[in-house]
């Protein structure tokens, strides 16, 4: 089990949505001390102020698609801060719904870069530091877009599967070598946020921020390697399993809907 008390617990992309509600609930379990890192300011000031605990919070912006700045924070994270026991890496983009044809360079690497680089590189500034002491516990938020492709959306999903991928791998790693430290790879389906304004699920329906927030932090205290949220999500990749491609696109992809889920996709404003 991986106890939140007494904890320092960094959150990235926690100035708003789901990792704002991780935030609070980590401090409601008792952790030392819960930071955020956002690109956002004004969403930054306007977490700390929701989660109302000035001694038991930090906060530090920095552009996550940004390596330098990553090393940077990290550096000056420690100084102030001390070390991290916890990691949840939360935020995430999307750009828009536009058919891969349509998507110009630098979308392509932004969203890899925020979605998949920046997981890696701000985990290898702390697991050195996890492993030194045996302890400790990363928890990589991908998507269930890892694991099922959908049209318009392919560079987003590319960068999910990416995760899950490297995350799944370095949990194993971490295993074989008998590590105290652990790794929680956690895939949702669309939540509620904001950030996937405009979906449409006919078969599977919209998370609940806070019942997702809820779920992953059981995830990271009971030490799953995997989360999948739905659970019934999985019969998908079952379906997907077992069915011809042509009968999968058929019954999941057009007739369940998921091929459409972001036809109307407006995202956050």
């Amino acid at each position: 089990m991986t106890r939140i008390k007494d904890k320092c617990v960094l959150i990235t992309g926690a100035g708003s949505g789901i990792g704002r509600i991780m935030g609070r609930l980590a401090l409601e379990r008792g952790a030392r001390k819960v930071i955020v890192w956002d690109i956002d300011e004004g969403r930054i000031a306007e977490t700390l102020t929701a989660w109302a605990a000035p001694e038991r919070t930090a906060a530090y912006r920095a552009d996550l698609s940004d390596t330098r700045q990553i090393e940077q924070t990290a550096a000056r994270m420690h100084a102030e801060c001390g070390q991290v026991d916890i990691l949840i890496n939360c935020a995430g983009i999307i750009t828009g719904n536009k058919t891969f044809d349509r998507m110009s360079p630098a979308e392509i690497e932004r969203t890899m870069a925020v979605n998949t680089t920046a997981p890696m590189q701000l985990a290898l500034q702390l697991l050195p530091g996890m492993i030194a002491r045996n302890e400790g516990h990363i928890c990589n938020i991908a998507s269930a877009a890892g694991m099922i492709s959908n049209p318009r959306m392919s560079v987003y999903a590319a960068s999910k599967w990416a995760v899950i991928g490297w995350s799944d791998s370095v949990r194993i790693e971490l295993q074989e070598a008998r590590s105290g430290v652990h790794i929680t790879t956690v895939a949702p389906y669309y939540i509620n946020t904001g950030m996937f304004d405009g979906v449409r699920s006919r078969l599977v329906p919209i998370l609940d921020p806070e019942r997702t927030a809820r779920r992953i932090i059981r995830a990271i205290e009971r030490n799953r390697s995997f989360c999948g949220i739905p659970w019934g999500f999985h019969l998908i990749r079952f379906a997907q399993g077992v069915l011809p491609t042509c009968l999968f696109d058929r019954i999941i992809g057009q007739w369940a809907g998921i091929y459409h889920t972001m036809d109307h996709f407006t995202g956050r404003r």
